[in-house]
């Protein structure tokens, strides 16, 4: 997969697109442009969003504006039809999946979709659609994801694991061992004393991408992070397992390790070392889907959204790049801006563009 269009938001900013660009976009109303340009029509002194359902004019009674107020200062009356000089309908969404998320953070249980869709003015269909093209999840799946995080925030500073169950949301200890191991990627009792009694082993080698630490439980590898200094990677680890029993010095592991730096070195030859790879549903169908993606290619984030079968959900996906934990593996630096910017990455921009020229060269 490559990048080859444009037809969703993009996750982080980039560069101004060029008038042909701009042109294209306005002649096929596409509303991924909104907010990045406007334009004015100088047959008419009035300027509009890229997405106007108006008459199109000709291409030479057509000026490019990046802001409304430069239209406005030129003279430019705004439009009466696409309202360029207020909020666009996607932004008002995203506020109102803004007030939503808020509603479901501070409730003590659980809001119904019905109780949610009213508090933001919406139908209940409207808004369950228009939530889950925003963020790529359900409200139902946000109001989950939310209370695994807060029964993890409660866990280690609770009296009992019950306290805690009870303190994040959940209706009874049942449902949540259901799903517990899900959650926490470990027992309950071993996650609330900060990972206690899991072993985690890791050792840090050199790579022409500077150090890369390699650490691993006893499911698989559960993290690869780049850094220049071997004190700060350390200490990435010991936020991920705070009172984890990290074993380092093993040269058995070190073998794993030198694995890991051979495929770094050399994506020709494949990576097929176990993964614990933890994290929700959604962001484990982004990571499948950069899995597929194959050396030596890259996708944008549009891409991987649609590949997912979630088009709109181009930011979330971004947001499931930015905490994947399990570099190259996960090849995270495979995912590009749809104008082909390198855009963000863990380990820094330079390291994503000396990955890409490895592969290209494979």
């Amino acid at each position: 997969m490559r990048h080859t269009t444009r037809t969703q938001e993009l996750p982080f900013p980039t560069k101004l697109p060029r008038d042909d660009e701009r042109w294209a976009a306005f002649a096929a109303r596409d509303a991924s442009y909104d907010g990045r340009f406007f334009v004015a029509v100088k047959t008419t002194d009035i300027y509009c969003r890229p997405s106007c359902p108006a008459r199109r004019p000709k291409r030479e009674h057509i000026r490019f504006y990046e802001t409304a107020a430069e239209a406005q200062h030129a003279g430019f009356r705004p439009c009466k039809r696409c309202k360029p000089d207020q909020p666009s309908l996607s932004e008002q969404y995203a506020g109102k999946v803004a007030e939503a998320c808020r509603l479901i953070e501070t409730a003590e249980e659980e809001p119904s979709l019905d109780a949610l869709a009213r508090k933001v003015g919406l139908s209940p269909y409207h808004f369950h659609r228009i939530f889950k093209a925003t963020l790529g999840v359900t409200p139902k799946a946000y109001a989950t994801a939310h209370r695994n995080k807060r029964v993890r925030e409660e866990l280690p500073r609770s009296a009992t694991v019950t306290e805690a169950i009870y303190g994040a949301g959940f209706n009874s200890n049942g449902r949540f061992y259901a799903t517990s191991s899900e959650v926490l990627g470990m027992k309950p009792s071993e996650f609330r004393s900060g990972g206690l009694d899991a072993e985690i082993r890791f050792a840090i080698g050199k790579s022409s991408l500077g150090l890369v630490l390699v650490a691993a439980s006893d499911k698989g590898v559960c993290a690869i992070f780049f850094g220049d200094k071997t004190e700060d990677l350390a200490r990435d680890l010991k936020k991920q397992f705070p009172r984890a029993k990290l074993v380092g010095d093993d040269p058995a592991f070190e073998e794993l390790v030198a694995k890991v730096i051979e495929f770094v070195e050399d994506p020709r030859i494949g990576f097929d070392l176990p993964l614990d790879i933890r994290g929700t549903a959604f962001q484990h169908r982004v990571w499948n889907a950069l899995r597929r993606i194959p050396a030596g290619s890259t996708a944008s984030y549009a891409e991987i959204a649609k590949a997912i079968g979630q088009p709109k959900a181009v930011r979330a996906v971004a947001r499931a790049c930015a905490t994947n934990r399990i570099a190259v593996a996960i090849p995270c630096h495979r995912v590009i801006g749809s104008d082909g910017s390198l855009t963000g990455y863990a380990g820094g921009i330079e390291r994503k563009r000396a990955l890409l020229a490895k592969e290209a060269k494979s």
